[in-house]
C-alpha cells in the first residue's frame, strides 16, 4: 500500500470517528492489503485522533464469530477515552454508527503489561488483572453494512468496530468463581432473546486477554493499568432497534441494562 493512500485512509477514518459518520464502501486503492497493514493503520488513526486509549476490545474468539466476521482468528481494536461508561445507561440510537450490543466479560488491569521478549502466560496476565466485570460492548462501524461493505482489513483499520464499553458490576472474588460455566441470558424488552456462556466462546476471560497481551507485545505495544478490555461476545451479534431495552442477566453476578431511545 503506497504511503499516500495509507495517509488518506488514516485521515478518512479519523474524521469519520470524530464526526460520528459512516460511509458506504471504500475505494479499492484504500483497502489495506493485509492484516498487519490494517493494524498499523489503526494505530496511526489513534495517533491522528490524539485520544487517550482507555481500553481494548477483543472479537471473534470462537469459530462461529470468526466465520461471521470473515477471519480465521481473534481480532482487536482500541477503545478511546470517553467511551467506557457505567451501567445502566440510556443512549440515543441515532447518535451511533450501526450499533451492535455484545454481552461480554470485561477486565480492568491493575498493572501494566508492557511489550516483553517472552510470551506472557495466563498466570502472569491474571496477576495483572485487578477486576472482572460483567458488561456490554456497544460496537460501532464507520462503514455502512450494505452491498459495498469492505473486507475485513478495512474493518480492522477502523479499530475492529470499536465503540463503547458499558461496564456493569464487578464479580466479587472473581478468582474463585466459576466464570467459565455461568450462563448469561440477553433479554430484549423483557423477552429472552439469546443465551450463552464463556465455555463455548471465550473459555475464560483471562484466555483472550492473554492472547491480546501477546499480540500487542509482538507489535511493540503494551497495555496499561486502568485500561478496560472487553473479552469477546458471549451471545453473538444482534442488530438493535431504537425504543428497546437490552438486559444481560449473569445470574449471581448481576445484570447490565442498556436502553436505546
Amino acid at each position: 500500500m503506497i504511503p499516500a493512500a495509507k495517509q488518506i485512509l488514516v485521515k478518512r477514518l479519523a474524521e469519520l470517528r470524530q464526526n460520528g459518520y459512516q460511509q458506504s464502501g471504500l475505494e479499492p486503492e484504500l483497502i489495506p492489503p493485509d492484516v498487519e497493514t490494517a493494524y498499523e493503520i489503526a494505530g496511526l488513526v489513534a495517533d491522528e485522533l490524539g485520544w487517550e486509549i482507555a481500553g481494548w476490545k477483543i472479537a471473534a474468539t470462537d469459530k462461529k464469530m470468526q466465520t461471521a466476521l470473515r477471519t480465521d482468528g481473534p481480532i482487536y481494536g482500541r477503545v478511546f477515552s470517553g467511551h467506557v461508561k457505567s451501567a445502566p445507561i440510556t443512549v440515543a440510537h441515532a447518535s451511533l454508527c450501526n450499533p451492535i450490543p455484545e454481552v461480554e466479560y470485561q477486565v480492568r488491569l491493575g498493572a501494566d503489561l508492557p511489550p516483553c521478549d517472552q510470551p506472557y502466560t495466563c498466570a502472569q496476565v491474571e496477576a495483572a488483572a485487578e477486576a472482572i466485570s460483567i458488561g456490554i460492548e456497544l460496537a460501532e462501524c464507520r462503514f455502512i453494512h450494505d452491498n459495498n461493505f469492505p473486507p475485513l482489513t478495512a474493518i480492522l483499520a477502523d479499530g475492529a468496530g470499536s465503540g463503547t464499553l458499558i461496564v456493569g458490576p464487578e464479580i466479587k472474588n472473581w478468582r474463585s468463581q466459576d466464570i467459565t460455566n455461568q450462563d448469561v441470558v440477553l433479554n430484549v424488552n423483557g423477552v429472552k432473546c439469546r443465551r450463552g456462556n464463556a465455555r463455548n466462546t471465550v473459555e475464560q476471560p483471562i484466555v483472550p486477554l492473554t492472547w491480546l497481551a501477546n499480540k500487542l507485545s509482538y507489535s511493540g505495544i503494551g497495555m496499561k493499568a486502568g485500561q478496560v478490555i472487553s473479552t469477546g461476545t458471549l451471545t453473538g451479534m444482534l442488530r438493535p432497534k431504537p425504543g428497546k431495552t437490552y438486559r444481560a442477566d449473569f445470574g449471581p453476578f448481576g445484570e447490565v441494562t442498556l436502553t436505546l431511545t
